[in-house]
């Protein structure tokens, strides 16, 4: 992810943290549950990966060019994996026990054995490899690269299979389950390129009003609705999948990097760098409000949340004497 940074006014940012104190309250949506610390993990923390099954979280220390692996349901880091180049996306693949992690930097994909995290392949040549996503459907895994393209993998092997072109260098990119659409954010050229993936080709491009430097993305694919967040200035834009027009925006918190919608309960989780998670309600379709805003830490804006156990992490980087850490918390 880029460097860009975007501040949330400040009366909102005051309204925010003096309406919600930094220790969520017994009725608030997130309860902090602890924290996992990363010791010795230097500069920032990129995005995350998992295995449910034996309750894994790979997170990317691009800083730090390590892959942490800890234990969450110990609570404990396990392993740091060196010999990375600014690790940003990590996707792991159960039906072959494979971690895929892309290096920025070193300009390619790393394909690792999913128990003895021996590295089994590189695909090479992919200038700043960014974001991965699987599509467990067709078993093959999407990489965000370069000055505009998404390669195709096989999952199983690691082979190419031919890129799809981009405008731009994508960003946070997100896969229809039911359909065959991939919705990529761009933001050097302000807009969301819409994907055939059959057709390997961008069929639509939509704009993103009022705002730019749209990083982070959530789908919510059965609700019709796409999140991009925004850093300038900092917003919520909510778009109709089907018309591609934005039917709500809200104000959030700075510096946003992750974005998670929660089917259940009707939300949206925005990990913001200004050392914020807002809680977006979704009313209806259309109408959207902040329901609470948690304060976390500077610079943490990457994190996951798990729909399967309840729970959302949010990685905190090392900030003078205090060691980089994984924060987590119940959601209610």
């Amino acid at each position: 992810m880029r460097r860009m940074r975007a501040s949330i006014p400040l009366s909102i940012l005051a309204a925010m943290v003096l309406s919600h104190p930094a220790h969520a309250a017994p009725d608030e949506p997130l309860e902090p549950i602890g924290s996992i610390p990363m010791q010795g993990v230097k500069g920032r923390i990129d995005h995350f990966g998992i295995d449910l099954k034996n309750d894994r979280l790979f997170v990317a220390a691009l800083g730090n060019n390590t892959l942490e692996v800890i234990d969450a349901k110990a609570k404990r880091r396990v392993q740091s994996l060196k010999g990375f180049g600014e690790p940003q996306g990590v996707q792991y693949v159960p039906k072959f026990n494979r971690l895929y992690v892309a290096n920025g930097s070193a300009n390619r994909v790393d394909i690792l054995d999913g128990t003895t995290y021996a590295r089994i392949r590189s695909i090479e040549g992919l200038e700043d490899a960014d974001n991965v996503r699987y599509d467990a459907a067709k078993q093959k895994i999407y990489v965000g690269y370069k000055k505009g393209a998404l390669k195709v993998l096989d999952a199983a092997t690691g082979d190419p299979s031919g890129d799809i072109a981009l405008p731009a260098h994508p960003e946070s990119f997100q896969l229809e389950q039911a359909g065959e659409r991939i919705f990529v954010n761009v933001p050097s050229a302000r807009q969301v390129a819409v994907v055939d993936r059959n057709k390997r080709s961008v069929i639509a491009s939509w704009d993103v009003p009022g705002a730019s430097a749209n990083y982070p993305m959530a789908l919510d694919e059965a609700g019709r609705r796409l999140f991009v967040g925004a850093r300038s200035p900092a917003l919520l834009l909510i778009y109709d999948i089907d018309s591609g027009k934005v039917v709500s925006t809200l104000p959030i918190g700075g510096d946003t990097d992750d974005i998670f919608f929660d089917a259940a309960r009707k939300r949206i989780y925005v990990i913001c760098g200004e050392g914020l998670v807002n809680v977006v309600q979704q009313q209806d379709a259309n109408r959207y409000i902040l329901k609470s805003t948690l304060q976390t830490a500077q610079r943490a804006r990457t994190g996951l949340f798990v729909p399967e156990t309840g729970r959302l992490y949010v990685a905190v980087p090392a900030a003078g004497a205090s060691s980089a850490e994984i924060r987590s918390y119940r959601i209610h």
